[in-house]
């Protein structure tokens, strides 16, 4: 998944209008325009779209854990200047605070069957013998298990 991708589930699950996701980039000192998000929110066919950096992306979702869990003492955190799903899923994991039984299920939601360790592997270190990257497959399962739980699609 690309961050573009992200960013638009993200927005649609929550609800975040363009004034939120301008104050999540600006509370981690990015200040970026309503013109910059919407052509980040565009799909690939569209001619007005941009892609979302990954440098752009870690502020965005750092912006979006201090909304969450609330403002840390001290300067904000550097964004990654280098993003992967594993990155991703560990932040929106840290946002939402969720513990491992809920993580997993939301992975397995969509009738993915993921173990609690196979699972743990995701957020082990880069070069640990049980380090497991993150697929496509895992991040669009968990986003689509997010969606069903926030998002009331019945009206």
């Amino acid at each position: 998944m690309n961050n573009n991708d992200v960013l638009r589930r993200i927005r649609y699950v929550f609800d975040l209008n363009d004034s939120t996701m301008m104050a999540l980039f600006a509370s981690n000192g990015d200040e970026v325009s309503r013109s910059e998000i919407s052509d980040w929110l565009k799909k690939e066919d569209d001619p007005a779209y941009v892609e979302c950096k990954d440098q752009q992306m870690a502020v965005f979702l750092n912006g979006f854990i201090s909304d969450r869990r609330g403002k840390k003492d001290g300067p904000p955190p550097a964004p990654e200047k280098r993003l992967n799903n594993n990155i991703i899923l560990r932040k929106l994991k840290i946002a939402l605070n969720l513990q491992a039984d809920e993580l997993l299920a939301l992975v397995n939601h969509a009738e993915m069957d993921i173990s609690k360790h196979e699972l743990s592997a995701f957020f082990r270190k880069y070069g640990h013998k049980h380090y497991r990257a993150c697929k496509d497959q895992v991040l669009r399962n968990f986003l689509n298990g997010l969606q069903a739980k926030h998002h009331n699609t019945d009206g």
